[in-house]
């Protein structure tokens, strides 16, 4: 705690029947705090779990200047009630993540309609003029699918090439829904830029927002666009040192995870506690360790 930022990132692991909460300084990522839970979290758990770090911050005269979380509905009112109204931000990664993941569903269902188009044919080659119109026909709108298929990734990419744009340029032709899709991840990701502050991304959002409206045929694809979560996503904009990602405690669950594969039929909440236990140890002799492993570097450089 005595190099705490002031920054930090919350988030739960599932284990089996045990969740593990975390609290990760989102500059240093380092864990500070943990608790193992025999039980999914509940409201009550969070603003105790949340209480226990708030009383050791107090008692070293620090305090909490920002917060990251998931978009998860656990924590939102257990923050204002012991940390106030400091800045939450939501994890712009799993916002955009909704988004894409929407985005690649609205393409999906553009292959399926393509798909239906696809005029039957009889059986054996076709012999008549119309048959092999049919044929040409098919053929052009398999070719269609199968590249919409190879090439999806490219509505929801950030930066795309030149040859990467033409590409996409191709398939969207004579498909209204598709650039419009991809004209709103364009206007998505212009949100985030850091050289904007929240009120204008906010003002970006609201008109981003008007514009789409009238598409009612992109469905559930829009439903995102109005999500909550999507403006607490914007908070970062206006701090320049608080994290807009999560990402110090998720890999920190991803340590965790990997750890647990070597003894993965050991499952206790003593035996999480004490794991845990071990990898923030690991963390508090890192700067320890990285300095022998450079002197050690250095003399064998010497003796060679």
């Amino acid at each position: 705690m005595a190099e705490f930022s002031g920054y930090i990132a919350a988030d739960e692991l599932y284990d089996g029947p045990f969740c593990v909460l975390s609290i990760v300084d989102n500059r240093a990522f380092r864990r500070l705090v943990y608790e193992v839970l025999d039980h999914d979290p509940q409201h009550e758990d969070i603003r105790r779990f949340f209480g226990r770090f708030q009383q050791a911050l107090t008692a070293r005269n620090l305090k909490v200047l920002g917060i990251t979380t998931d978009a998860s509905p656990l924590y939102p009112k257990p923050i204002l009630e012991v940390f106030g109204p400091v800045p939450h931000q939501v994890c712009k990664f799993h916002v955009i993540a909704e988004l894409t993941k929407a985005v690649l569903k609205a393409v999906a269902r553009t292959r399926q309609a393509l798909k239906a188009r696809l005029p039957k044919l009889a059986r054996g080659r076709p012999g008549t003029a119309a048959q092999k119109r049919q044929a040409r026909r098919k053929q052009r709108l398999q070719q269609k699918i199968t590249d919409l298929f190879d090439h999806r990734h490219l509505f929801v990419r950030r930066h795309l090439t030149g040859a990467e744009k033409r590409t996409l340029a191709r398939l969207e032709r004579g498909q209204g829904r598709l650039r419009a899709v991809r004209a709103i991840m364009d206007e998505v990701y212009r949100l985030f830029d850091r050289r904007c502050r929240t009120e204008t991304a906010l003002d970006k959002l609201a008109r981003l927002r008007r514009r789409v409206r009238p598409f009612k045929s992109l469905g559930k694809t829009l439903h995102k666009l109005f999500s909550p979560n999507l403006e607490q996503a914007l908070t970062f904009l206006d701090d320049a040192l608080l994290p807009s990602t999560s990402n110090a405690v998720e890999r920190g669950n991803r340590r965790h995870r990997k750890m647990q594969k070597t003894v993965y039929r050991v499952r206790s909440q003593a035996c999480i506690q004490g794991r845990i236990a071990l990898d923030m140890q690991r963390d508090a002799q890192g700067l320890g360790r990285t300095q022998t492993l450079g002197i050690l570097h250095h003399v064998r450089i010497g003796d060679s």
